[in-house]
């Protein structure tokens, strides 16, 4: 373990968030635990009213929460999936038409894993070195410095930060669970707490 990643995860980590999914954002085929901290695609849609703050295009959900304002971190279980995303987005995302890129020109802000590729989804996107299996991943952002870092947890390691951010509206946790994809991607993300006895 990198000693001064180890210290720098800690010292984030005091930024936790208590965060819960947003039922009323959730795309269709989404399942939600009742707890509100796990996600996973059903693969079959769900008839739902309309509603503006759904996502319909894409398996997006958001927090209840959100955040205009100094720091806060959250951690995210990605054990045993094959795709997923996740980050922060701007409350004016999208979330009725095809988003053509899930980066900060669209107000969204994150990690991507697919087969073990894994991006920071920008324009270009930067491909990051895949560490040996990724288990748990945690987001940090510092609103007023215009700052979003992911971090290996378990490795207790820096894995990407996104620097010179313009954030002007609400901040919310975006979370995709990717597509059920026949079983082998069924693992829901899970919105875990911080363990800080390490």
């Amino acid at each position: 373990m990198n000693n001064l990643c180890g210290v720098e995860l800690k010292r984030v980590q005091q930024y936790e968030v208590e965060v819960t999914l947003d039922p009323d954002t959730a795309h269709p085929h989404l399942i939600l635990s009742d707890d509100g901290k796990q996600v996973h695609d059903g693969g079959v849609g769900k008839k739902l009213p309309h509603n503006p703050k759904r996502f319909t295009r894409h398996l997006n959900v958001l927090t209840k929460q959100s955040f205009s304002s100094g720091r806060f971190y959250f951690e995210v279980q990605v054990k045993d999936k094959t795709e997923w995303w996740l980050g922060v987005a701007r409350e004016s995302v999208n979330r009725k038409d095809k988003i053509t890129s899930h980066s900060p020109e669209n107000g969204i802000w994150t990690l991507y894993f697919e087969d073990d590729e894994l991006l920071f989804n920008d324009n270009p996107v930067v491909r990051l070195p895949v560490r040996a299996e990724l288990q748990k991943v945690g987001v940090f952002v510092d609103y007023d410095a215009g700052l979003v870092s992911f971090y290996d947890v378990e490795a207790r390691a820096h894995i990407y930060s996104a620097t010179g951010c313009t954030f002007s509206e609400p901040l919310y946790p975006i979370l995709c669970p990717g597509l059920h994809d026949g079983g082998r991607n069924s693992t829901p993300l899970i919105i875990s707490p911080v363990n800080q006895t390490d």
